[in-house]
């Protein structure tokens, strides 16, 4: 994974290696973007490798720094599979700035009593497990850099906690607990731990759950990569633990089309 180019001067992320994981859709593509474009080296980690060779090339065609793609479904990554990823950004580049935790499973909203058993805990793995574990294994490595910081994407509190949310609102209620646990310990170290609410945006996520919603209304996921930028860069001193982004829009606008309870 070689790194060939240079930043430009005042790009904010010169310098930095940041590790994204969920870099093949929705916020994940939209903010390695962003960050390529603010000057940092990309670890793109996703489990659909065309979509990665795709936003691979686009970098590359932008002049960016070039990336590097990490093949890895979290949905079966086991710990040792964290710590070999680990081991390998360490190899290839010698440190890691930093990490946006943007992958997430939702496979559609049910009721606890209906949901199949393999989604619960494929929902709890990759929302909860999986970002727990692989910031683990790369501690390490992050508390070298002078000024690290690492990002959970967190969810609207109130409404994942309502019915019919199952896996995924259990899991990103514990992932907040994370992100205070965490942020806790290591808060007399060089890494920044945040937990980011990007509010509504138009990805296939949302659309699993807001099926009969009108998607126009709604802010592309690009819309929030700018507070995620300035998090990463340590461009904000003053943020909070949890971050609300400015990604918001008006009421979702209903299509005229029936739902279903559970």
């Amino acid at each position: 994974m070689p790194t060939t180019g240079s930043a430009a001067a005042g790009q904010v992320l010169a310098d930095r290696v940041l590790l994204i994981t969920g870099a093949n859709g929705g916020l994940g593509e939209a903010l390695a973007r962003a960050c390529a474009t603010a000057g940092a080296q990309v670890v793109l980690l996703g489990r659909r490798v065309p979509r990665l060779a795709r936003l691979y090339d686009e970098l590359i065609a932008s002049g960016a720094r070039t990336p590097a793609i990490y093949p890895l479904d979290l949905s079966g990554a086991t710990p040792e599979d964290y710590e070999t990823l680990a081991e390998s950004i360490a190899r290839e580049f010698g440190r890691l700035d930093g990490i946006a935790h943007c992958a997430a499973e939702l496979k559609g909203l049910s009721s606890l009593r209906n949901l199949a058993l393999e989604d619960w805990f494929t929902g709890l793995h990759v929302n909860l497990s999986a970002p727990f574990l692989l910031t683990r294994a790369c501690l390490p490595l992050l508390r070298e850099s002078p000024d690290a910081c690492v990002l959970f994407t967190l969810d609207d509190a109130e409404q994942s906690t309502r019915a019919f949310w199952g896996a995924y609102g259990v899991s990103k209620q514990a992932l907040r607990g994370l992100v205070s646990i965490l942020g806790e310990e290591l808060a007399a170290s060089p890494v920044r731990v945040h937990g980011i609410e990007p509010g509504p945006m138009r990805t296939a996520l949302r659309a699993r759950a807001y099926f009969a919603e009108e998607p126009a209304g709604i802010p592309e996921p690009a819309s929030c990569t700018a507070g995620c930028v300035r998090l990463l860069a340590g461009d904000w001193p003053d943020a909070p633990r949890f971050v609300k982004l400015p990604a918001r829009s008006t009421a979702p606008r209903a299509l005229n089309l029936p739902t279903l309870a559970n």
